[in-house]
């Protein structure tokens, strides 16, 4: 892998840390969300890191630029975090629906 590449991976992981902590701090999003953000930049630190030993999956994995094995790994990650949000969000929705329920039963209760 080139340095070039690995310069902007620790960039992109370093804006991702960045990020996730500014949005944290305001309130914007929850830890829970965050540290799926601190785990994305996790895996591009240590692709960045230790090269060879991706170089070494990416070869018994048939990708041959480094390159293309580190775009699939994006978009893998990227499936879990999607994932892992849909999760999360239906989760919420039982949660809304349970919350409606309740206030709709001591509402009739009330009358």
């Amino acid at each position: 892998m080139s340095i070039k590449l690995s310069i902007l991976l620790i960039c992109g992981a370093l804006l991702i840390i960045i990020l996730a902590t500014h949005f944290l701090r305001k309130g914007r999003i929850p830890e829970k969300y965050a540290l799926l953000w601190y785990s994305m930049s996790l895996v591009l630190l240590l692709v960045a890191f230790f090269p060879k030993l991706f170089s070494k999956v990416a070869d018994k994995l048939g990708f041959y630029p480094m390159s293309t094995f580190i775009i699939a790994l994006f978009i893998l990650i990227l499936l879990l975090m999607i994932m892992a949000l849909t999760i999360m969000m239906a989760g919420q929705k039982k949660k809304t629906t349970m919350l409606i329920q309740e206030v709709s039963l001591l509402k009739s209760e009330k009358k």
